[in-house]
């Protein structure tokens, strides 16, 4: 077999196998918020982050020193790390507070309009050109949102604005991330999310605390083993595949969210909900397509 023969199996092996992590940490990210969901019947947003961040801590800082050594856990912008992790507390104090008063097809349908706002920021903050098929593509996203919250209307809900706030500060965080050296890798990254999000979180906690029910710890730990495993395994898979092969796959949350939110709080979104989140989903995976598609050609121009 000759070596240009050879190549396309070695693409398919990465893709495949990129295609199966993220497949899988949606999985785990969809199961996390289930146990969010069925926690935030009782006990506050901020202790379930709080409890989910002193759970997770120590694997997360086992993991880097594992991997990387002490100089992972050694950063240059300890105050944007501190900034990012307030604003990581809110957005997802947001999104648990959505749970509780809208389905969670449909909370996890808004939230996914996160790289819509990613793409306008950059546009708005970091001044990067973005041609009009994309544009196109983000005013097509954000029909899905109105289709999904409808304003205006008797069926509106201000719940709906709460996973909509998720999504703009998730992607103020992405666009902050771009201030943070290339030197620190996603471990370190991690770690201080993590970290920020302990410590925000616990602010606020005198307040709101409540002693958990000894049933309930296995609920806390499951939020707090998925979301960890689900963002690691999401990390990989875009490390080791395509960016435009796997990034669609972050749409099968919204599947595994209407299947979870029907078999354990009987939850169904009309058809206006799946109209919307189809409009998002699309937007969505056409812009990381098309993102993807435009850096390959510009390392290959280099």
């Amino acid at each position: 077999m000759s070596p240009t023969t050879a190549l396309p199996a070695v693409r398919e092996h990465s893709a495949a196998a990129g295609i199966a992590c993220v497949a899988g940490g949606i999985f785990f990210l969809t199961l996390s918020d289930a146990s969010a969901k069925w926690l935030g019947a009782t006990y506050n947003p901020l202790q379930i982050l709080f409890m989910r961040a002193l759970i997770a801590l120590p694997f997360v800082t086992a993991l880097a020193l594992w991997l990387g050594g002490r100089r992972v856990l050694r950063t240059m912008h300890p105050g944007l790390h501190l900034t990012r992790g307030a604003i990581n507390v809110i957005s997802a104090s947001c999104f648990y507070l959505g749970l509780q008063a809208l389905p969670l097809a449909e909370t996890t349908a808004i939230a996914f309009a996160a790289p819509l706002f990613v793409t306008a920021l950059s546009v708005l903050i970091l001044k990067e050109r973005v041609d009009g098929k994309r544009w196109l593509a983000v005013l097509a996203g954000f029909a899905g949102v109105l289709i999904v919250v409808r304003p205006g209307t008797q069926a509106f809900q201000a719940a709906t604005l709460l996973p909509l706030t998720t999504a703009l500060l998730y992607a103020v965080m992405m666009i902050t991330a771009r201030g943070i050296n290339r030197a620190e890798g996603m471990l370190t990254i991690t770690f201080y999310i993590v970290l920020g999000q302990l410590v925000w979180s616990s602010l606020g906690l005198a307040w709101v605390w409540r002693a958990p029910a000894a049933e309930d710890l296995p609920y806390f730990g499951a939020v707090a083993l998925f979301s960890t495993l689900g963002l690691t395994l999401i990390t990989q898979g875009f490390r080791i595949g395509p960016a435009s092969v796997v990034a669609p796959f972050d749409y099968t949350g919204l599947v595994w969210a209407t299947i979870l939110g029907w078999i354990f709080w009987r939850e169904a979104p009309d058809a206006y909900a799946y109209l919307g989140a189809v409009f998002i989903a699309g937007s969505g995976v056409y812009i990381a397509v098309r993102e993807a598609r435009g850096k390959s050609r510009r390392r290959a121009a280099r």
